[in-house]
């Protein structure tokens, strides 16, 4: 349900569909609905949004802003990112209340996996 003046959609870049699309499944069991060549979206993922054909990427040394995913299992969902065509941009370290990694996609596109269990 849209909930007024709460965070409704967000949207990433992406050069390559058709590798977003596969890696997003393949890593998070995602599924996407394309509206024509350059945008496909995704809906029931913790949030809805989508993806837009650009070169450019999105990255916090850039200033974007951070999306952070959560896992029960950091080094099981950090192997799926690796064999996905995914990059380790930095490895698992300790934070108060949990461990972390980030990566980033076959875009460049960066993220961070979080965990407050202990695998």
């Amino acid at each position: 349900m849209n909930k007024h003046e709460k965070i409704n959609y967000v949207e990433f870049p992406a050069k390559d569909m058709e590798a977003t699309k596969e890696f997003f499944s393949t890593v998070f069991g995602w599924s996407f609905i394309d509206y024509g060549p350059e945008y496909t979206a995704f809906s029931n993922e913790g949030i809805d949004g989508g993806f837009f054909k650009s070169n450019l990427t999105a990255t916090t040394d850039k200033g974007s802003a951070l999306i952070i995913f959560y896992s029960e299992s950091l080094t099981k969902t950090q192997s799926k990112i690796e064999h996905s065509r995914g990059s380790i941009t930095k490895p698992i370290f300790s934070f108060p209340g949990g461990r972390r990694f980030h990566f980033s996609d076959p875009n460049g596109n960066e993220f961070a996996v979080w965990s407050d269990v202990d695998t």
